[in-house]
């Protein structure tokens, strides 16, 4: 401000821009407003200004960072920990980075995940029921798409009574002094079915609960085919006069036992087996796995009967568009 009403002295002087600047050089030294600046606020005293102070910022004042607005966000963490900043930021109408801002400097709290602990003795971990999967077994769904006509995968997804959050579904909002969320270490549950899909290029064709108790043997397996075949029958019946149809399947034991082999053989199926070893993924575990995990990771049901509902209802709303774009995957 000092340097602005010199150089307004300097113009009511007379003096040039140059000249006024070499003055200010040697007036201030290093400290002195660089030429560019000097000559700007000559010209600008020159045609008339009399104001020392900047002009107005042509852009709206930031209205996101108000009491109103940082109270509310107080409120929405300390009522659910577990919010995350998109659900904040729609609920306040603010930006994500305006509220992620907030969160970390202002309300000086950060997301930190759950530690685990031997037990924690509450009536919901005790009697709850929640979905977990473990290893698949692929066999492939017949398909319609050009590429892979004919082709069928499917899969064996396992639930039983208990499953565990991940790490980002367990993580909360903490403060400086809050003590950190624990989670319980969940043991093994006595609770357990057995979920069997067959899908191809279109959807669904054929999935199945495994009856408590039963084991997946070759017997099992060939039955399981048995159904399957009738819904190929039903729901591609193009497919099932073609006779193109190529199951994909792993390296289970159901499956390589002599029994499967000769109702395939005698069935005139053709199997597309998964390599051994191979690195790569079916597309059971990057496309159908995920796709129910999210929905159904860290939800507790009352009964393995709402576990298969619920498993149903999400197979329910998966779209052609996205066994497509996962054989494109594939």
């Amino acid at each position: 401000m000092e340097q602005r009403a010199n150089i307004k002295f300097c113009v009511k002087l007379g003096k040039s821009g140059a000249g006024t600047f070499d003055m200010l050089r040697h007036a201030y030294g290093n400290e002195a407003m660089c030429r560019a600046t000097c000559f700007k606020w000559h010209a600008r005293f020159k045609r008339g200004r009399t104001s020392l102070e900047d002009d107005e910022s042509s852009g709206q004042p930031s209205t996101s960072k108000t009491p109103t607005n940082v109270e509310t966000m107080w409120w929405l963490v300390h009522e659910d920990r577990r919010i995350t900043i998109k659900e904040i930021a729609a609920i306040v109408n603010v930006s994500y980075r305006t509220m992620q801002t907030i969160l970390t400097r202002d309300m000086n709290m950060h997301r930190i995940a759950a530690k685990f602990v031997p037990r924690l003795l509450t009536p919901p971990n005790r009697k709850s029921t929640v979905l977990k999967f473990v290893k698949s077994f692929v066999s492939v769904p017949w398909m319609t798409h050009p590429s892979c006509r004919g082709l069928l995968l499917g899969t064996r997804v396992g639930s039983t009574g208990m499953i565990s959050e991940s790490k980002q579904q367990s993580s909360q909002w903490k403060s400086p002094g809050s003590p950190r969320p624990k989670k319980a270490r969940q043991s093994r549950s006595a609770i357990k079915s057995m979920l069997i899909v067959f899908f191809d290029i279109r959807g669904i064709v054929h999935h199945e609960f495994v009856p408590q108790g039963q084991t997946v043997n070759a017997q099992f397996y060939c039955s399981v085919l048995r159904r399957l075949r009738n819904d190929i029958r039903r729901k591609r019946p193009e497919l099932w006069r073609a006779g193109n149809s190529l199951l994909h399947d792993d390296n289970a034991p159901s499956h390589r036992a002599l029994a499967t082999r000769e109702f395939l053989a005698h069935s005139n199926v053709t199997t597309f087996p998964h390599p051994p070893y191979s690195p790569d993924l079916a597309p059971c575990d990057f496309f159908l796995f995920p796709k129910m995990k999210l929905q159904l990771r860290g939800r507790r049901f009352d009964g393995l009967e709402d576990i298969q509902r619920e498993a149903q209802t999400v197979l329910g709303k998966l779209r052609e568009q996205d066994f497509q774009h996962a054989f494109q995957q594939w």
